[in-house]
């Protein structure tokens, strides 16, 4: 099967790998250094070769950094992964950070109070690091670009990743690279500038029409790309990652290059030469800028379009959700027929695999799924391991949070499912959870507003009652790319404006240390929104919903639920049984009418 259940990091292994980077930096000068999660490519999912931030600390979550300093070692990390990082470092050695209610620079400063800070310059973007040395001025701590210490000390670091590339072929991709290439271009030549580097794999990839296989669960191709003004595209990527058959795909105006040839090819570029301040490795930058290139900070151009997904996107990814959703319903089906007290969390994310597998569509999952039973359910991204694996015990919530890479589009769906009685607190809390979905479900609102500005309607409900949860209320997806897209995100730290096409989880929660957690999550796409009778004559946008999976009714408390919640709840399970029915077996329909009656 696609997940595997080794445990990936050893907490025990820390503080030795702890002590020897820091002997390398006292013979080097260096009071400390910065250790992020991200690569090269600024990606959240990264290749065995780029688990840096793991290796040394034994925190696996998706985002976060660490500050290594001579007394003290920081790591970073936001609401989702207070309580992982707890039980993945040793907390002997490793400090956690609430972040970013306590930033670096400030941090720094109370724990450092004179020395040199390096940073390896291909793994942080423009913007971290002057936002960083913004916040030392005035301190005796300085920033120095080196080279990489952790890969020094790492005696058996793997090597770059070699998946294979492979053409997406346009009739799922709604539009020909070349069209695409040519349509960006006119951009560049808009803006007076001769080319833009692309370092994004999802950029490559959707710029190209070709998906890779070079990091977990996300069909992406890790590589460099340079844009030019005529539509050409110089590729930096190993060549053995392409066969005949994709190197025809590629056509004449792609030339192919070693990764190796990137940073020479960039010294000869001719400016101006756009560089997206926001993803790009700040090397790009010190590279164009010592070989005396011009270039100017700019958006990486294929962000904004690929995210605004076309109307053949969308349509094959409605068919992927319909699809998932019966697998889905299949599951749930035989988790209730299961047993109590029969299972694992290890026996459930096995089962489900396996029901999507059976619809001999699956590519991959689109992450490790997230299974967590009773007080597991409480860390966000919970990923069971041998060693952490529960019993699924009677009276408890049961968290699932999984999704599909299918070749028609990617999906993400997230269920909360009552195993016996949960009792009154659980019920109440997954209501105000439920209600927060159905209002992001349920938004008109006008164009030009952005995550921040929506963000609010999810916790509601639930900050009625004194409670919220630490994660945004949701993430961009791509279209049988990454299942986190940026730059579109549901959350009050975004301010990109919502633009039709673009896909996005809704997946409010609520999370108790030690007892339960709850999500719920279904996907959305940004549409336009109808004309109402006597409104104003002004553009509105809605969200029309994508995922058909049944919610669990034992878990709803209707007497708290208003008019147009219950007509909407009825109304989306109504179309789920529609939708689902004649995909599913005759058990699983049994089980369907009972779990979509209205209440």
């Amino acid at each position: 099967m696609f997940q595997s259940f080794s445990a990936t990091a050893n907490p025990a292994q820390g503080p030795a790998r702890l002590a020897s980077l820091r002997r390398v930096l006292a013979l080097e000068g260096l009071a400390g250094f910065l250790v992020p999660r991200a690569d090269a490519h600024q990606g959240e999912y990264v290749a065995a070769r780029d688990e840096r931030l793991q290796w040394l600390t034994g925190f696996t979550g998706s985002a976060g950094f660490a500050i290594v300093l001579p007394d003290v070692a920081g790591v970073f990390i936001d609401g989702r992964y207070r309580v992982q990082v707890k039980g993945q470092v040793d907390l002997a050695h490793f400090t956690p950070v609430p972040w970013p209610e306590t930033q670096p620079g400030p941090w720094v400063r109370a724990h450092l109070a004179t020395g040199v800070l390096g940073y390896d310059p291909w793994l942080h973007t423009a913007d971290e690091i002057a936002k960083l040395e913004a916040s030392l001025e005035g301190s005796a701590v300085t920033l120095q670009d080196c080279s990489n210490f952790i890969d020094r000390i790492w005696p058996d670091q793997p090597g770059p990743p070699l998946g294979l590339a492979f053409p997406q072929p346009v009739e799922l991709a709604g539009e020909a690279s070349t069209a695409k290439r040519a349509r960006l271009a006119e951009t560049l030549r808009e803006a007076g500038q001769r080319a833009a580097v692309l370092t994004l794999p999802d950029s490559l990839c959707w710029l190209l029409n070709i998906r890779g296989a070079d990091v977990p669960r996300n069909p992406v191709l890790h590589g460099f790309a340079i844009l030019h003004d005529d539509a050409r595209v110089t590729l930096f990527a190993d060549p053995a990652k392409f066969d005949a058959t994709t190197r025809a795909h590629l056509g004449p105006q792609i030339t192919l290059r070693p990764p190796s040839a990137f940073v020479p090819a960039l010294r000869t570029l001719q400016g101006p030469v756009r560089v997206d301040r926001s993803t790009a490795p700040l090397a790009v930058k010190l590279e164009l800028d010592e070989a005396g290139v011009e270039s100017q900070w700019g958006d990486d151009p294929c962000r904004l379009p690929k995210a605004r997904k076309n109307p053949t996107e969308i349509a094959a990814t409605r068919t992927a959700h319909l699809r998932d959703g019966a697998a889905m319903v299949e599951f749930l089906c035989w988790l209730d027929a299961t047993p109590k007290g029969s299972l694992t969390e290890i026996d459930v994310v096995r089962a489900l695999e396996g029901f999507r597998r059976a619809t001999n569509a699956l590519h991959d999952i689109s992450f490790d799924t997230i299974c967590g039973s009773g007080p597991n359910g409480a860390i966000m991204h919970y990923r069971v391991t041998d060693g952490s694996n529960r019993p699924i015990g009677d009276n408890e919530l049961l968290l699932v949070d999984s999704g599909a890479q299918y070749v028609d589009g990617t999906t993400d769906i997230t269920r909360t499912i009552a195993i016996g009685d949960p009792g009154p607190e659980a019920r109440e809390a997954y209501t105000a959870v439920l209600q927060g979905m159905i209002a992001i479900s349920r938004l008109r609102f006008p164009r030009g507003l952005a995550g921040r500005d929506l963000d609010g309607f999810a916790r509601y409900n639930l900050w009625l009652k004194g409670m919220d949860f630490d994660h945004g209320t949701g993430h961009g997806v791509g279209a049988f790319l990454s299942v986190h897209e940026g730059p579109q995100r549901l959350s009050r730290l975004s301010e990109v404006p919502f633009e039709p096409g673009m896909i996005l989880s809704n997946e409010p929660g609520y999370y108790r240390e030690g007892a339960f957690g709850i999500r719920l999550e279904n996907l959305i796409v940004v549409q336009d929104a109808p004309p109402l009778p006597g409104g104003d004559d002004r553009a509105q946008f809605s969200f029309e919903t994508l995922t058909f999976v049944p919610l669990d009714r034992r878990l709803i408390l209707p007497d708290l639920l208003s008019p147009g919640e219950r007509t909407w709840l009825n109304a989306y399970h109504a179309e789920t049984a529609a939708k689902l029915a004649p995909r599913l077996s005759a058990a699983a329909q049994r089980w369907l009418t009972q779990a979509t009656a209205p209440l």
